[in-house]
């Protein structure tokens, strides 16, 4: 028989969970909109969204319908105006702690701060804090080889903040690299609360003596997701899947118990159809023998 162990923390952080809310219940009403990019990084949930008749697109210009909905990771700001000069509709469901990332920037900006950030360059949440900004006035971060390319001397302040879904530990050499050049150099807390929790749920997971193999469930293209793996990947053999259908038999074969955890844009339903492909496995391999 194959135990299964659930992360003390896991899924849905608040953020997503709104998000995931309102765009139901605006499909609920009869209404119609385009989401633009995924709504959250979730094939089930973006697939389940557009059976609601609520498609993706990747360009405001693309919205045939009256309403455009901003997703958790949320827009360059000049997107609303953007939005409203195309008469378009807003749903905004972009994250509170997004936000807060938002105002605290434009804060240091006006106090004269150069803005650093660590995270990928590509990931929407980034495009949309830096792309209304001068390119002069912030960097975006994401190895030592990119940090020490820069003269961080120059500037009389910085300011540094994280991707919210970061694991902000292993940037942290790049960080120090940073204050150690300019000692006018100070960090946002901007790493959200919920990917705090899961993160360090995951390595208590890992690192459960019980625990030989972990499964990390969320979408391909979720950064919190691919973080959670990093972390389980040190401490035990584990794999990032997006549901049971990514599972290979051979990865449970002489398994005894099984951690499992998912990523903050991950449903309940995945974690419980998981959790049962698992057992149900053990149950057939039981009957077998």
């Amino acid at each position: 028989m194959i135990r299964v162990k659930r992360a003390a923390k896991y899924g849905f952080c608040s953020g997503v969970r709104v998000a995931d809310i309102k765009v139901r219940r605006f499909a609920g009403s009869g209404q119609s909109g385009s989401i633009l990019g995924q709504v959250v990084h979730n094939e089930r949930v973006v697939a389940e969204m557009e059976g609601l008749g609520m498609r993706t697109v990747h360009q405001l210009e693309e919205v045939a319908e009256p309403t455009i909905v901003f997703s958790a990771h949320g827009v360059p700001p000049s997107y609303h105006q953007r939005a409203r000069d195309l008469g378009l509709k807003i749903l905004d469901t972009t994250c509170k702690f997004v936000y807060d990332i938002h105002r605290e920037s434009r804060t240091a900006l006006d106090a004269g701060c150069h803005l650093v950030f660590i995270g990928d360059p590509e990931h929407r949440e980034v495009i949309g804090y830096t792309h209304d900004l001068d390119p002069a006035s912030y960097h975006i971060v994401s190895t030592m080889s990119a940090a020490r390319a820069v003269d961080w001397a120059v500037y009389p302040k910085i300011k540094v903040f994280y991707q919210t879904t970061l694991n902000a530990e292993e940037f942290d050499t790049i960080v120090r690299h940073i204050e150690t050049v300019n000692t006018a150099t100070t960090r946002a807390d901007t790493i959200c609360y919920a990917t705090k929790e899961n993160q360090e749920a995951a390595r208590q997971l890992a690192a459960d003596p019980e625990v030989e193999m972990v499964l990390v469930i969320g979408g391909k293209r979720s950064a919190n997701t691919h973080h959670l793996w990093e972390i389980t990947t040190r401490l035990k053999p584990s794999h990032h899947i997006q549901g049971p259908d990514d599972i290979r038999f051979e990865w449970l074969e002489g398994v005894s118990c099984v951690g499992i955890t998912a990523g903050a844009s991950t449903p309940d339903t995945l974690v419980q159809e998981v959790e049962a492909f698992v057992t149900g496995f053990a149950a057939e391999r039981a009957a077998a023998g």
